[in-house]
């Protein structure tokens, strides 16, 4: 029974493939027959990894075909792929072993005509105009002659040359360029970029040499292009940057035809990059002009002015009555009143005169002195006495003070606060002492050790153990070579110094024993 259940061959003649080995031969089959196909269809999912790649699905009404665009073809894609695009693709069908499915590898891809993308750019218009992002209302007028002016745009095109160009001939401002690319699947997030990092410089620009200064104004523009070629600005990402710009933005991509989405959602349209330069700022000419022609009205106001108010002076002078006129009869008032003035100062002295001793000069007399006088000697009598009363009160109030205090001022009381203070004071002497001798114990203790370090460090110790100094000429001597010749010398010992003289040679020194060498290490 055994035999039967281990027996497999079923007598068939057909070869045995492994998994992976017929997952092989179909990958070379499916490669080699459809290594080149052109698809079209809509796309469906699109996941963009942090890897770079894209993995999307191409479908129809009956089936859908999973797809891949490696990192590199990614790049390099004329357009960015989004679901409900209706596409071509070409590339090359494979399979991917571990999942049992097969893919196709996009090499390149396009959009299945000009109508798809027109359908996907009105759906996208839709949608953002929803949002609210063309509205009028939002947009702000131009700043009437700009300091400074950033263009967004490719630095070696046509359109900068033309843009500068333009400039140059009606008001020379100065130009900041943001170089990016115009077309591609980079194009979008540079133009972007670009129009974010001129909002985000301060005022005055930031701390760098040169400092970059903030645009009054941006103008992104392009040359004409198709519709795939001017695809970038029709993005979503570059649509929002536009709309959030807090300075004026003025579109000037591709031709007069042409019309993107940033041109809806920008503060201000141009037909073309030179148009924008024209929209930007004025001709300086006709500023010249306009000014020098309102000067000139404003002289010819002004003179017609003066001129109309110097004839109504001269009509109003000519009403008006003289100065002599004027002051003719002030003038006689004022001689008519000098000639009276003495008359009445004689009359005016004798009426006061009279006035005074009828009225005014008996509340002066002796009897009314004498009765101040005795009045201010009353007064300064009351003075004194309550002067007197207050010395007398005061006195009395000191002595019941004085007697209040003198039970608290007896003899034993102040003695045993002299005995108390007595105490203190001795105590305080003692601590005083007794700091005083551990002071000195400290300082004796340090003394000792900086003796000891002395002896130590000193020479003499040095010269205890058999050593000398030789001195020659009240020098020590340090080398053999700095003695000439009989040169007396002092050599100085531990208990005392002799006199000595040089000459002879000394002996050669011994040398040195070698020391037996050592057993070798067998590691």
């Amino acid at each position: 029974m055994n035999e039967l259940l281990d027996n497999t061959d079923s007598g068939s003649n057909a070869p045995e493939f492994s998994v992976s080995e017929l997952s092989g031969v179909l990958k070379r089959m499916i490669e080699g027959e459809f290594s080149h196909v052109r698809v079209r269809g809509e796309l469906g999912r699109v996941s963009r990894p942090a890897s770079g790649h894209i993995y999307l699905d191409l479908k129809d009404n009956n089936a859908v075909l999973a797809s891949v665009i490696w990192k590199g073809t990614a790049n390099r894609l004329p357009m960015r792929p989004e679901e409900g695009m209706e596409v071509v693709a070409t590339g090359r069908l494979t399979t991917f072993p571990g999942q049992s499915r097969y893919q196709l590898v996009v090499e390149s891809m396009a959009p299945a005509g000009v109508g798809a993308l027109m359908a996907m750019l009105e759906k996208r218009k839709k949608a953002l105009a929803a949002e609210g992002l063309f509205d009028a209302a939002r947009k702000r007028p131009l700043p009437y002659l700009p300091r400074v002016i950033g263009v967004i745009t490719s630095p070696s095109g046509a359109v900068i040359r033309d843009i500068l160009h333009r400039l140059r001939d009606r008001f020379p401002s100065r130009v900041v360029i943001w170089p990016v690319v115009v077309q591609g699947e980079a194009c979008a997030g540079q133009v972007a970029a670009a129009i974010q990092g001129f909002n985000a410089l301060p005022q005055g620009g930031p701390v760098s040499r040169p400092p970059v200064p903030r645009p009054d104004v941006l103008i992104v523009a392009r040359g004409g292009g198709s519709v795939e070629d001017l695809w970038g600005f029709n993005e979503e990402i570059v649509v929002r940057a536009a709309a959030q710009s807090s300075i004026p933005l003025i579109s000037a991509v591709g031709h007069e035809t042409d019309t993107t989405l940033i041109d809806l959602a920008a503060d201000m349209r141009a037909p073309t990059p030179t148009a924008a330069a024209e929209m930007a700022v004025p001709v300086r000419a006709d500023l010249l002009a306009t000014l020098a022609g309102l000067d000139q009205r404003r002289q010819g106001a002004a003179a017609r002015l003066l001129s109309q108010r110097s004839q109504r002076l001269r009509d109003l002078a000519r009403a008006l009555p003289s100065p002599e006129g004027l002051l003719a009869d002030r003038r006689q008032r004022l001689d008519y009143a000098g000639a009276n003035l003495p008359r009445a100062l004689v009359h005016l002295t004798q009426k006061k005169h009279l006035a005074l001793g009828a009225g005014r000069a008996g509340r002066f007399g002796p009897a009314l002195l004498r009765e101040g006088i005795l009045q201010r000697a009353r007064r300064l009598d009351r003075a004194e006495n309550r002067l007197n009363a207050l010395r007398e009160a005061q006195r009395a109030r000191r002595i019941d003070r004085f007697a209040q205090l003198a039970p608290r001022l007896r003899p034993e009381l102040l003695a045993r606060q002299t005995r108390q203070l007595h105490g203190q004071l001795d105590g305080a002497i003692r601590r005083a002492g007794a700091a005083y001798a551990r002071s000195l114990a400290a300082l004796a203790r340090n003394l000792g050790a900086l003796d000891r370090t002395l002896n130590t460090l000193s020479y003499q110790s040095t010269l205890a153990r058999g050593y000398a100094v030789v001195r020659s000429q009240g020098q020590v001597v340090t080398r053999a070579a700095a003695l000439q010749g009989a040169a007396p010398i002092e050599v100085e010992f531990a208990d005392g110094r002799i006199a000595a003289q040089t000459g002879g040679t000394a002996p050669a020194p011994k040398p040195p024993k070698t020391p037996p060498g050592k057993q070798g290490s067998l590691f």
